[in-house]
Order: C-alpha cells, then sequence, then structure tokens
C-alpha cells in the first residue's frame, strides 16, 4: 500500500512539475506577448511598463512583455511564426495600414468572436475601417489628426448664415466655401491677412493638400489627380491663398503664429498647435475641417489592437484590449503620449482645461456624418516623391500662378508611377 501510495504522489509531483513548466519555463506561454510599432520611443516604453500595464496584472493577474518592434521586424517576426505555425506573438498594436497587410494575408482573428466592448462607443468611421477583408481586423486603440484652431476673436466676423456653432459642430454650413468668405471678411475688417498653413520647408501643409483639399473636392487623393474637380479645387486655393498670411511659407508649426495673434485661423498637426491651447485654453477652440463637394475630408492616422491567428493567449489578449480601450485609460494615454481617444466616452474622462479642447475638437471631426476619412499611402523609400508632386503642383499653381490644366497631367503620370513602381495600393478614399 505504501508503494502505490509512493507512486500516487511520484505521479502528482511530475504533474504539478509539467504544468510548472508549460506556465513558466520555455518562453513563459503564461505572459502575455504585445508587440507593438506605437509607443516605442524611451519615455513612452517607460509609461508602457511602468504606468500603464501594471494596473492591468494588478486587476488581472497576467502579466504582459511589451515588445516594442519596427514596422519591417513586426511583418517579418509575424510571417515567420505563421510559416512555422508557432505564434508566440498574443497582441499586436499597430497603424492601419500594416493590419491590413496582416488581414489581407489572414494573419489575423476575426475578433467579432469576441462580442463587443461594453461602456464604450467607438466612431462609425474608426468601426468602418476596423473591418478588413471580411473580419473585424482590430479594435481601434489610438488616433492622431489635424485640425483647424480658431482664435475665439474671429467669431465676431463670421459670414451671413454661419454661427459659432456651425463652426464648432460641423455643420452642413461649415464649407470651404464659408472659410474663403470668413478669412476675406478678416481680411477687410483687420487690414491683414488672419488665416495661416504650415507650408514652411519643415511643415505639414502637404498632408492638407493630399488629404484634406483633393478628397474633399475630388473624392480621391490619387486617382483624381488632373480631374476637372480637382482643376476646381485648385482654382479655389488659388482665391484663398490671397487671404492668406503670406508668411506661411516660412512657418512650420502654428503655434507660435496663433499665440502671436498673427492668425486667428489655422491648420496643423494636433501636437503642432498643442503648444497654443495649454497656454491660452480659453482664447482658442479646436474645430473640424470645412467640408467640400465630396464631404469633410481629412487625414486620420490610426493605430489598431489585433490578435494573430493562433495566438496561444486569445483571452487574456481580450482582456487586455478591453483594458486599453477603457475611457480613463484612453484619457491617460493622451495625457502621458498625446495620442487622440478612439473611444467617444474618453472625453468625459480627460479633466477640463487645454486637453479637453483639444479632445473636444478632435471628437467632432472623427464623429461627423460627412467624414471622408484618408490614409497616408505606405510607399516606403518613394514616399518623399509622392509628397514632393502635390508640393510642385502648389508652387506652379498657387505661387506661380500657371493654369492647373497645363500643370497636372505631368505631375499626374509622375504620381501613377509610384504606385505602379512600388506595388502599393491607393490610399482611401480612392474612389
Amino acid at each position: 500500500m505504501a508503494s502505490r501510495t509512493m507512486v500516487i504522489a511520484g505521479v502528482l509531483l511530475v504533474v504539478v512539475l509539467v504544468a510548472g513548466i508549460l506556465l513558466y519555463v520555455g518562453g513563459r506561454p503564461a505572459t502575455l506577448v504585445w508587440a507593438s510599432t506605437q509607443l516605442n520611443p524611451p519615455e513612452e516604453q517607460a509609461f508602457v511598463k511602468q504606468e500603464l500595464l501594471p494596473g492591468f496584472t494588478q486587476e488581472t493577474g497576467i502579466n504582459v512583455e511589451f515588445v516594442a518592434i519596427s514596422y519591417s521586424d513586426l511583418a517579418t517576426r509575424l510571417e515567420a511564426e505563421m510559416e512555422a505555425g508557432k505564434v508566440t506573438i498574443d497582441l499586436i498594436g499597430d497603424l492601419h495600414g500594416g493590419l491590413d497587410l496582416f488581414a489581407s494575408k489572414g494573419w489575423l482573428e476575426d475578433l467579432s468572436k469576441f462580442g463587443s466592448l461594453e461602456g464604450r462607443t467607438f466612431p462609425e468611421t474608426l468601426e468602418r475601417y476596423s473591418h478588413l477583408h471580411g473580419i473585424k481586423a482590430y479594435v481601434p486603440w489610438m488616433t492622431a489628426t489635424y485640425v483647424m484652431v480658431v482664435n475665439k476673436e474671429a467669431f465676431k466676423y463670421l459670414p451671413e448664415g454661419l454661427t459659432e456653432q456651425d463652426v464648432i459642430q460641423g455643420s452642413d454650413k461649415w464649407t470651404y466655401d464659408a472659410l474663403l468668405e470668413w478669412a476675406r471678411n478678416l481680411y477687410e475688417a483687420t487690414g491683414s491677412p488672419k488665416l495661416g498653413f504650415p507650408a514652411g520647408p519643415h511643415g505639414l501643409f502637404v498632408r492638407f493638400l493630399h488629404g484634406y483639399l483633393y478628397p474633399a473636392f475630388t473624392g480621391a487623393q490619387v486617382k483624381k489627380f488632373d480631374s476637372p474637380e480637382a482643376v476646381e479645387m485648385w482654382s479655389y486655393l488659388k482665391e484663398l491663398w490671397r487671404y492668406v498670411n503670406p508668411a506661411s511659407t516660412t512657418w512650420d508649426a502654428m503655434a507660435d503664429p496663433l499665440l502671436r495673434g498673427e492668425v486667428w485661423i489655422a491648420w496643423d498637426h494636433t501636437a503642432r498647435i498643442k503648444d497654443a491651447i495649454v497656454q491660452k485654453p480659453d482664447q482658442f477652440v479646436v474645430v473640424p475641417v470645412p467640408k467640400g463637394p465630396k464631404g469633410r475630408a481629412f487625414i486620420l492616422v490610426v493605430a489598431g489592437l489585433a490578435i494573430p491567428k493562433n495566438a496561444p493567449h486569445q483571452e487574456e489578449a481580450w482582456k487586455l484590449i478591453e483594458y486599453l480601450t477603457r475611457p480613463e485609460v484612453q484619457a491617460k494615454l493622451l495625457e502621458k503620449v498625446g495620442f487622440f481617444p478612439t473611444v467617444k466616452e474618453a472625453e468625459g474622462a480627460v479633466p477640463s482645461g487645454p486637453l479637453r479642447v483639444l479632445v473636444s475638437g478632435v471628437s467632432k471631426q472623427v464623429s461627423a456624418p460627412d467624414a471622408l476619412v484618408a490614409m497616408i499611402p505606405s510607399l516606403g523609400a518613394k514616399g518623399g516623391d509622392f509628397k514632393q508632386v502635390y508640393l510642385t503642383a502648389f508652387e506652379q499653381i498657387v505661387l506661380n500662378g500657371k493654369d492647373p490644366r497645363e500643370v497636372l497631367p505631368g505631375l499626374a503620370q509622375q504620381l501613377q508611377s509610384l504606385f505602379q513602381e512600388t506595388g502599393a495600393p491607393l490610399p482611401p478614399p480612392d474612389a
């Protein structure tokens, strides 16, 4: 009897040891592996590891290994794991373009099987873009964008029929034609042009051209580059530029011109106008961009969370997604690293003050019913050539006064060649 008891005890010991090995040895499969192309700078990694994830581990008992990884290395690693049939990554954090690629190859789980995330509302635009190749490919996690900032003094000079709330809420009356009339009113009333853009050598004005004006007037960034609608758009910009501060071609960011009062209406990346809002939150308001004939077009940089096909800890990964998209966690991401929330409820979790001003404007733009989202194309080494096409058109047509019908056809051929050479898909919107 004693020997039998010893045998049973021995078997139990082996079982316990094997379980321990499975849980804690050989790559630590009990630890969730989160590979992310986002939040990679040292200070952002420190925030993730020291502030963001400890709360999740304390609540769930699930440890997380945060792996900061480059775009190319993530694609290489994921492909290798898929081919080997041994997936070690449990959760992916990446931009829309990368997740689109992974979904097209069948490397991502359909997240619809996990159900919905209670207590949070994702804008319809983000929800639509997260469905790729027949599956719910990712959960929207963080965003960045470009917006307009208005000095409240400018509201005294609105064109007839346009109200302050029309601009702040992004109503149908807030159009590019209304912007032109408003800019003209400001010029005539103050004696100087009060509209400004970051069109300097290191400014981001090119994003306004290809991701805002082009889709708003033509419905596409690339396909209709030399269309009649594009000619109309360039003619509009030539007229608008009469009321743009001429120093715009020297400005790389718009916070300082806003603070100095040189411009009362400005467009720029959220990160580059943040200082103006932080220093004078009662003086400025962030508003959606105007709408054009095809819609209210704007660039949206979207980072999402996805679970690889056959990931070893999918339920745990879904719990981390639930945690990272909570309104209070999203508000903390904005406060610490400057990425904007993807859930509408996060606006209420952001303390009043400068950040609330920024979140309110961004949220209204992303949630606009006429939103026409543009994604920055992924052209690799040819990205600079892509931008130069639009800047050349601007220089020749707006600054040098050439006829757009003569300028655009040759540049359109250059643009198409870039996508043919790289094999990159046309960026949305592309119809």
